[in-house]
């Protein structure tokens, strides 16, 4: 059950990482998807994502 949440939870993080017009909203949106997915260590490596995410 475990893993199930932990899948489902980092598909959130990754669907919200590239949400944003610039680098700066991608990144702001993916750092508070991933506070909510795994607290702070998670909030930087969403902001990171979220920035080097490009469209």
């Amino acid at each position: 059950m475990r893993i199930l949440a932990l899948a489902a939870a980092g598909g959130l993080l990754v669907s919200l990482a590239a949400c944003g017009n610039t680098a700066t909203e991608r990144a702001a949106t993916g750092g508070v998807g991933g506070l909510v997915v795994a607290g702070p260590v998670g909030a930087v490596a969403g902001a990171t994502v979220g920035a080097a995410t490009t469209k």
